[in-house]
């Protein structure tokens, strides 16, 4: 589901994020395939760095259909930014992601909270974010990062996926499924 960024898998990407409906909430837009194969290069450079953490999301033909990253990382947080390409909407890819991803992050690394902002007019977004059951609304949680993330207007709501949320809600769902319970 997921893997280490690659230099091939490029100009697929590129494809599908240049489709209308995902371009405008792509944190680093290219305008070329040229420019998306140079900006993945510095991703995987940056990765070398451990000034981020970067995933391609495949399919079940493990074909590419989307990015995961972890940017911005600074004192165990960083900021999750996602995308997957148009065709691959609805059809659960995002929350398998990030599940994989997020088990990923708090499993391997020091990552201690994961930051998503997501603009408020984005619904598909927030919709996503929201369906997460160890998400937290972080406007007022935490402020400091709110107001950085809003330096002029509030644009973005702040959710928090602390490693303590993800592990207590999975320790829970793992001892509720072995007493015979359903989990949501």
């Amino acid at each position: 589901m997921l893997k280490t960024r690659d230099l091939h898998e490029a100009p697929a990407l590129f494809e599908l994020m240049s489709h209308p409906e995902v371009f405008p909430y792509v944190r680093h837009k290219t305008e070329t395939s040229d420019e998306f194969y140079f900006m993945t290069k510095q991703t995987i450079e940056a990765e070398e760095r451990g000034e981020l953490i970067s995933r391609t999301i495949l399919d079940e033909m493990h074909q590419p259909i989307g990015t995961i990253n972890l940017f911005d990382i600074e004192d165990n947080h960083g900021f999750l930014a996602t995308w997957i390409g148009q065709p691959y909407f609805g059809k659960g890819y995002n929350r398998i992601a990030k599940e994989a991803f997020f088990e990923e992050i708090f499993f391997h690394t020091s990552i201690e909270t994961i930051f998503m902002k997501v603009r408020k007019t984005n619904t598909r977004s927030l919709k996503a974010a929201l369906k997460i059951p160890y998400v937290a609304l972080g406007n007022n949680i935490y402020p400091e990062i709110y107001a950085k993330v809003n330096p002029a207007e509030e644009i973005y709501d702040l959710f928090a996926i602390t490693k303590e949320l993800y592990l207590s809600y999975h320790q829970f769902a793992q001892n509720a499924t072995a007493d015979g319970e359903e989990v949501v």
